[in-house]
């Protein structure tokens, strides 16, 4: 779907500057530099508007939590919110998870969520699909040997193929549940995931951690489906649906 343009995006954003990182691939191998303190760095792909971006960071404060998002009139509001907070250990990318490796160095993320992507249904668009094994391999190459992928979806067909292919990718799954919240809600809910748990949407997830691989598999970098967009501009399908 089309994100609606925001009015005075442009001001709103200077507005949140101070949590916005211009020149993430400056920042590679840097980034505890941000908060030296930090237990672990946990990057999100696609935070959509926020919500889970800004509940996590705030109950994590030992946590550096990096948010990512390639559509800035969504962006815009997950800042504001974090900042509303006061939320000091949280950052923005507007960027693509496609080039993740020129943002992070090798081991530089503990944790990556992966919540509520576009599905792209039909074969012709699975790779664009953010758990196709050309994204895993290019995960393995900022997280650390031992960290986790977690993964959710109300997509059941998304799911079940996504099963299939983190093992191909080097990881092992557990925490898998075809119905996270049978038992009550578990866990922070993006805004997405609240307004279906509440028509009776059952929610997926797994969490797929790397393994080490020796040699490892090999990257080749990936096209993102737009490299010459306007960073200014909205997007017609952003990477994650979470918000």
């Amino acid at each position: 779907m089309r994100m609606r343009k925001k009015p005075n995006l442009l001001p709103r954003m200077e507005r949140c500057a101070q949590l916005l990182i211009r020149d993430p691939a400056a920042q590679r191998g840097r980034w505890r530099e941000l908060k030296p303190d930090a237990r672990a760095v946990w990057l999100e792909i696609g935070c959509g508007k926020g919500s889970f971006s800004a509940e996590m960071a705030e109950r994590n404060p030992d946590v550096l939590y990096i948010a990512l998002e390639r559509v800035p009139d969504a962006m815009v509001i997950a800042m504001e919110r974090c900042q509303a907070k006061g939320l000091q250990n949280v950052f923005f990318i507007d960027g693509d998870a496609a080039h993740l490796r020129d943002y992070f160095a090798p081991g530089e993320v503990d944790l990556l969520y992966i919540n509520f992507c576009d599905p792209w249904p039909g074969l012709k668009h699975a790779r664009r699909r953010l758990t196709h094994p050309q994204f895993l391999v290019l995960y393995r190459g900022v997280l650390r040997d031992g960290g986790e992928i977690q993964f959710k979806t109300d997509n059941h067909d998304l799911f079940e193929w996504s099963l299939f292919q983190f093992p191909k990718g080097g990881y092992s799954l557990s925490q898998v549940t075809r119905d996270l919240h049978a038992g009550g809600v578990r866990g922070v809910m993006t805004d997405y995931e609240e307004k279906f748990y509440q028509l009776g949407t059952s929610i997926n997830r797994c969490v797929a951690t790397k393994e080490h691989l020796d040699p490892e598999p090999a990257f080749h970098p990936i096209v993102g489906p737009d490299p010459d967009r306007d960073p200014r501009r909205p997007t017609e399908n952003t990477p994650s649906g979470s918000d």
